[in-house]
């Protein structure tokens, strides 16, 4: 077994992405709260893909995406962007 995949990881919501979260609805943040939390138990949880142009992994919660990169050796996920999908990737 993997051991990156069990152990907890230490969050770090970096500037950009707590800019992101200052602008949600409080109706969305809630949702987003709850998958930015995910990969803390699992760096790379069910649903979570491997961005193809960038190095790092996006989550989906509903129509936003979550973009992290991960750290495993000092046991570190950095958030950098949390925006709506049609915002997101350009």
């Amino acid at each position: 077994m993997n051991t990156s995949r069990s152990a907890v990881y230490e969050l770090l919501v970096l500037r950009p992405a707590q800019k992101d979260l200052d602008r949600l609805a409080a109706s969305v943040f809630g949702r987003i709260l709850k998958k930015i939390r995910a990969p803390s138990k699992d760096a790379r949880p069910h649903g979570c893909l491997k961005l193809t142009g960038d190095e790092g992994y996006r989550i989906r919660a509903g129509d936003y995406r979550i973009l992290y990169r991960i750290d495993d050796a000092s046991k570190r996920i950095f958030i950098y962007r949390i925006k709506h999908r049609k915002y997101v990737y350009s």
